[in-house]
């Protein structure tokens, strides 16, 4: 009962977090986004809210193109560690820490004197093959195309474009050069797949989440009609407010990128 109760309120401070965050993206302020937030900063599920969002705390830096907030810098370090991967955790777990890290250690509202890694170590990213050799290259590279989208919807805060000044300015570049993202542009017609196939299986959170990767990437099928899906996508499940997230950066990010960025393809998609 009590871990339930646990998990309930952890949920409830997810929720009221990622509305946090939408208002924020929403609004243009320049004010914390913590400020709005369901807990004060030693609480445990406001905390693991924070763990859980990511780097996604901060995006409202990138959207309108300032340094992040000190307080959501120090809240987003403060979740980072009080919730360290141990050493059985998953992949996405040790990628969403360490994107976590990396953004908590900007130098615009934190010294940069932090021990982040530039990537996990070898054996601990999501493209460690488990290898005696130390090989980092299986997990996204090699997986089906079903595999590939689940586990780049739960890293979607890691979806940022790396090509525009704002990234540069707000330290996001650095999440839009990993491995994992590195990899969904490597594969964006398995992407637009895995997007078909959550919209009708009706999963909205995948959905938004596998539509901000392909907002980032290069080659998306024309026949995909990525615009008029987040729209879908939105229409039915924006009372969630990640899934509101998820499509307003991806709306935003289409928006911003370069002449020339985002270019799509002439590639049918089927699921």
């Amino acid at each position: 009962m009590e871990r339930s109760e646990a998990a309930a309120r952890v949920a409830e401070a997810v929720h009221d977090l990622a509305s946090d965050v939408v208002s924020a993206l929403k609004g243009g302020d320049h004010s914390s986004v913590r400020s709005g937030a369901a807990g004060p900063e030693g609480d445990g599920p406001w905390l693991a809210a924070v763990r859980m969002l990511g780097p996604d705390l901060l995006l409202p830096a990138l959207v309108h193109g300032r340094p992040p907030h000190p307080q959501d810098v120090a809240a987003c370090r403060r979740a980072a560690d009080t919730f360290p991967p141990r050493a059985d955790s998953s992949p996405v777990t040790v990628w969403s820490h360490w994107a976590l890290t990396r953004m908590s250690d900007h130098p615009g509202a934190r010294p940069a004197a932090s021990g982040a890694p530039a990537e996990p170590p070898a054996g601990h990213g999501p493209d460690h093959d488990g290898g005696s050799d130390g090989t980092r290259d299986a997990w996204p590279a090699a997986v089906p195309w079903q595999q590939l989208t689940h586990q780049l919807a739960l890293l979607a805060p890691l979806a940022v474009p790396g090509d525009t000044a704002a990234a540069a300015a707000c330290g996001h570049a650095v999440l839009a050069d990993s491995a994992v993202a590195r990899t969904a542009r490597q594969r964006p017609v398995d992407l637009a797949r895995g997007f078909v196939r959550a919209v009708r299986r009706r999963d909205w959170l995948q959905a938004a989440a596998a539509g901000r990767w392909l907002a980032v990437v290069d080659d998306v099928p024309k026949t995909l009609g990525l615009d008029a899906g987040l729209d879908f996508v939105l229409l039915m499940g924006g009372s969630d407010p990640r899934v509101d997230l998820h499509v307003h950066a991806a709306q935003h990010f289409r928006a911003i990128r370069p002449t020339g960025a985002g270019r799509e393809d002439d590639t049918g998609v089927r699921a």
